[in-house]
């Protein structure tokens, strides 16, 4: 849940304060941050779920999220227009969000397993 909370902190600092980052990072660490927030919610929500098992999710999660922009009933774009609503589900479809979730998601399944492989006892 920490990792989860952190990863929140640094993606609304990323949108605060984008003007002081680098171009690339403003624009693209959001949606990065995103995608590492859905896949490590997972793992604390569902801790006994393999960490290939909670990639596929993660990614498919937030493909569907993302596609879900495609949608531009009045009702969604009401949610989508607080602030809530537009950090959760986004505004517009965007391919480069595509890139962000899954670079998000294939990152945190690394640092995952490698945090994990690193308490994992020797075999005798």
């Amino acid at each position: 849940m920490a990792v989860t909370c952190m990863i929140i902190m640094l993606g609304l600092a990323s949108r605060r304060y984008g003007d002081v980052l680098p171009e690339f990072i403003a624009a693209y660490s959001g949606d990065t941050l995103w995608a590492a927030m859905v896949y490590f919610g997972l793992r604390f929500l569902f801790p006994n779920l393999s960490i290939p098992k909670t990639l596929v999710i993660s990614l498919l999660f937030s493909y569907c999220i993302e596609a879900s922009q495609l949608y531009q009933a009045d009702w969604a774009n009401e949610v989508r227009s607080t602030k809530l609503g537009a950090l959760i589900f986004g505004h517009g479809f965007l391919w480069t969000d595509l890139i962000c979730y899954t670079v998000g998601v294939l990152l945190s399944a690394a640092v995952d397993y490698c945090v994990s492989s690193s308490h994992t006892p020797p075999q005798s």
